[in-house]
């Protein structure tokens, strides 16, 4: 998996799983997936070693693993997107409808 594909896997979990995080783990992470901050800029902002803000990131990845291969949420969004294009609504309504499902988590 290249950077770019993982980044992407791993803030599509952050979304749906971002309420099950340590407030440390959630607060990092939002600052490296959506901010796109680097680690020593993380661990500045924070007051933390880059080592402790990239401990922070794994073991939080580690997290989000597990909830999705638990809770298989990310791949039942994915499989309800595509079952939605085939039935022909569009992809804003469709978007719509996953970040409702995600807000309401």
């Amino acid at each position: 998996m290249n950077n770019i594909e993982e980044l992407n896997k791993y803030s599509e979990l952050f979304d749906i799983y971002k309420s099950l995080l340590t407030d440390k783990q959630r607060l990092i992470m939002d600052r490296y997936l959506n901010l796109d901050l680097s680690l020593n800029e993380i661990g500045e902002e924070l007051n933390i070693s880059r080592s402790g803000v990239l401990d922070a990131i794994e073991h939080a990845k580690t997290n989000l693993d597990n909830y999705e291969k638990k809770l298989k949420l990310a791949q039942k969004f994915k499989f309800l997107r595509t079952t939605l294009l085939v039935r022909g609504l569009k992809e804003e309504e469709i978007e719509k409808i996953v970040e409702d499902l995600y807000n309401g988590l």
